[in-house]
């Protein structure tokens, strides 16, 4: 449902990529924009693959995007509940607005042919399922959850926001959607637990596939990479950081204040500016850490964050040699990963954390929270550090022993790239995906 700027694309684009070698044809349905200067576009993002797009650039357009004028469709909602973003989160929305939802994706999936589909494979819990209901009633659905609407539908459960006023509406029906599918991939153990507690789904439906990453795009780099020259033109030359109301490239920087990056050791953050990633709690701990070595945050999707913008956090805590790239396709991540000697992570509810296995495979330790999905990647002391959620601390800490220890940095690189290699090959992963295709084709129970 959602257009391309998260993990769960990436890893539709894999499987969509691999699953033909395994006897499975692929379409796929997406949400798109074309608004963004080619970030989200749908057809940019699965070029090469059989792609049809629900494009929300007249709603983003509308005065309310969520009922966008003439018929178009309405944008997406969010499982995240992010302030003035156009994606309001699903909890806030009334039946009427489902209706618009349910409607535009029926006319999307009867277009595609889904109904003479042999198997929807339809990623997270939204409309969408709702709307293979009424196209595709007899071809079975394998729900694809990857932790977001877990996390909605804890926080529904804990502490409703008062805002949320149609929260449990929106509860009832993802247990509904959840229990009807055939079968349920999940990326953990854990979560396979939480979704049994939240959905009221039998574990014996449940299959853990976890994400991986492309070795023909991930790999060691090809001789010493010129970090002189990769970091001036990431944030020289061509520069794409952005501050708040302002467009990509808003944020650049001199020559001569990014020397620290070709003489010292380089910390790499890639994800999206949202709260749950604690991006200012990680530039806090950098500051506190006092280090001479360099910060750099990749990623932030153009003019969407959550809390204050780490722009903000820089000023406010003074932090030092921390830089914005801003937001990279993901062909260009090899390259910036090449470039750096370790990545940090401080989500703090991440659902599985694919850019620590893309990190690894490239020979990088990691610095994730010992939570979750990146519990489950990093092994502690051996491929990268973990801390506790929260602990600025801990993380300073961390931080310091990555950077002033170039020997252990990189004999847990060193392990974490034959880690990566052996745990989260994507041709294995496409192999166990298209097993649990077969058995929703074919109304067999598979082991989790």
């Amino acid at each position: 449902m959602f257009f391309p700027r998260g993990g769960s694309a990436h890893v539709i684009r894999s499987l969509a990529t691999r699953l033909p070698a395994e006897g499975w044809d692929v379409t796929i349905v997406s949400g798109s924009r074309r608004d963004c200067g080619g970030h989200g576009d749908a057809r940019r993002f699965y070029r090469d693959l059989d792609v049809r797009e629900v494009d929300f650039t007249q709603a983003l357009a509308a005065a309310d995007p969520m009922d966008p004028p003439g018929g178009a469709p309405p944008m997406h909602p969010s499982f995240e509940d992010r302030r003035d973003a156009p994606d309001r989160v699903f909890a806030s929305l009334d039946d009427r607005a489902l209706r618009r939802q349910v409607d535009a994706w029926a006319r999307a999936l009867a277009d595609a042919g889904a109904a003479e589909a042999d198997v929807l494979h339809l990623h997270h819990l939204t409309p969408l399922n709702e709307a293979a209901r009424r196209v595709a009633p007899d071809v079975p659905v394998v729900g694809h959850l990857h932790g977001t609407e877990l996390l909605m539908l804890e926080r529904v459960a804990e502490h409703n926001p008062q805002h949320w006023a149609h929260a449990h509406a929106w509860s009832d029906r993802m247990r509904r959607w959840a229990q009807s599918c055939s079968r349920l991939v999940l990326l953990s153990d854990t979560q396979v637990e939480r979704a049994r507690d939240l959905l009221g789904v039998d574990p014996a439906r449940c299959t853990v596939v976890g994400n991986g990453y492309d070795p023909e795009l991930f790999h060691d780099a090809d001789g010493e990479a010129d970090r002189a020259a990769i970091w001036r033109r990431t944030l020289v030359d061509e520069p794409r950081g952005w501050r708040p109301g302002g467009d990509e490239g808003s944020v650049a920087y001199e020559a001569d204040e990014i020397a620290a990056l070709s003489e010292q050791p380089v910390l790499l953050y890639v994800g999206r500016f949202t709260e749950v990633k604690r991006v200012g709690l990680l530039i806090e701990a950098h500051a506190q850490a006092g280090l001479e070595a360099p910060l750099v945050l990749v990623g932030g999707h153009p003019g969407e964050w959550e809390g204050d913008h780490p722009l903000e956090v820089i000023e406010r805590t003074a932090a030092r040699n921390v830089f914005l790239a801003g937001w990279h396709d993901h062909e260009e991540l090899p390259e910036l990963l090449h470039a750096a000697d370790a990545l940090v992570l401080p989500s703090v509810r991440e659902q599985f954390g694919q850019v620590l296995v893309e990190a690894m495979a490239c020979g990088l330790p990691c610095v994730a929270v010992d939570r979750y999905g990146p519990a489950h990647i990093v092994r502690d002391g051996e491929t990268g550090w973990l801390v506790e959620p929260d602990d600025a601390d801990g993380l300073a800490e961390a931080l310091r022993e990555v950077a002033g220890d170039g020997a252990e940095r990189r004999r847990r690189g060193d392990l974490a790239r034959h880690d990566a290699r052996d745990r989260f090959s994507w041709s294995a992963l496409s192999a166990e995906l298209a097993a649990v295709l077969e058995a929703a084709r074919t109304h067999e129970l598979v082991a989790g």
